[in-house]
């Protein structure tokens, strides 16, 4: 059996188990419905509007084992996106005005068609986003993907859960703080990072615990300060992203206790104006197996769009996808707690 299932495996051998066990954690906890504090906003319930951003997940085979990566990747992960699927993807592509393609995984670089992909987009016109780790820039066979990517524009965004060694390396690994700075170091020699360059490398910041994000602006200042200091590192943007209660982090909140405490953290910071501009409102996300869910973390979740019969790739309809109820549950509360929470950081 693999690592990463061993934790979940003393709350619910399946998902379904783990969904079951939960609901009557939550039940007993009385923790308030998602969709009942929506519905302060002044909304009824949570829908789409234009779809902006096509999301697709590249596969979950990753070169580490995050502890809070709520996609349960690593380097024992065998799901992979083929070539057949990518091609109904830029088909959807060509058949809709969408202009933003996020690529992420696992570590998206890993599917051996990364490259081939990326170049196709390109002829789609779109801007492009690839959510790199950064040390798989330093691995063995993927030295050259720093300077593919910026040939191709291609805007990165890289996980760096602090500026300080010790806590990134508590989170992502031993080893990963020094080898993601020599990553960072490699992308500015490019460009990345560097003024007028048109070549942007965005970091994130997940907490290391059961807390939430300090605000973003702030972090963002130290980040800048630290890493230029230290390292004579230089970046665009810091996204501080709250941990969400699926997969890894979630076994960790079960396993440590903090589950429930977590769970009323979340529901206690409610935002009605972070959840009216949460990104599932303008974002498709397309799995490794080709299925559409309203956003990365449903899809981890197992929870396809609520539209029958347009709920693949091959069956992608932008005009039948827009405006669709979103599916809801109470990790949602992660993306609407404080400031919000989403791929591109704070929201209000």
């Amino acid at each position: 059996m693999p690592e990463r299932h061993k934790s979940m495996l003393a709350f619910g051998e399946t998902l379904a188990d783990t969904r079951e066990q939960l609901k009557i954690l939550e039940k007993q906890n009385g923790f308030a419905s998602f969709n009942d504090l929506y519905k302060t906003t002044g909304q009824e319930t949570l829908t789409t509007s234009k779809i902006e951003i096509f999301q697709v997940n590249l596969g979950k085979m990753c070169n580490q084992v995050c502890k809070h990566c709520h996609v349960d990747a690593g380097p024992d992960r065998r799901e992979i996106m083929t070539r057949e699927t990518m091609l109904l993807c830029i088909e959807a592509l060509e058949n809709s005005d969408i202009k933003i393609v996020d690529l992420t995984g696992g570590a998206p670089e890993m599917n051996p068609n990364f490259k081939w992909f990326v170049e196709e987009i390109k002829k789609s016109d779109c801007h492009i986003m690839v959510r790199s780790n950064l040390t798989i820039l330093e691995a063995n066979g993927y030295s050259d993907y720093a300077a593919f990517m910026a040939e191709n524009g291609v805007e990165i965004v890289s996980s760096l859960p602090y500026y300080r060694e010790s806590l990134t390396d508590k989170q992502r690994g031993t080893g990963v703080f020094q080898k993601s700075i020599n990553a960072l170091k490699k992308l500015n020699s490019l460009g990345y990072g560097k003024e007028n360059s048109g070549l942007h490398i965005n970091l994130v910041y997940n907490p290391v615990g059961a807390f939430l994000p300090p605000a973003q602006g702030s972090l963002e200042k130290d980040y800048k300060k630290e890493l230029k200091n230290k390292f004579d590192v230089e970046f665009n943007n810091l996204y501080t992203i709250t941990n969400m209660p699926i997969s890894r982090f979630l076994d960790y909140l079960l396993v440590s206790g903090n589950y429930e405490t977590y769970m009323q953290k979340l529901i206690d910071s409610f935002n009605p104006a972070a959840a009216l501009n949460v990104m599932c409102k303008n974002t498709i996300s397309v799995s490794w197996d080709g299925f559409l869910y309203d956003c990365d973390f449903n899809q981890m979740l197992e929870l396809k769009v609520d539209s029958p019969g347009f709920t693949h790739i091959s069956q992608f309809n932008i005009h039948k996808l827009t405006g669709r109820k979103i599916v809801t549950g109470r990790h949602c509360f992660g993306c609407t707690a404080g400031a919000g929470s989403s791929c591109g950081g704070e929201i209000v």
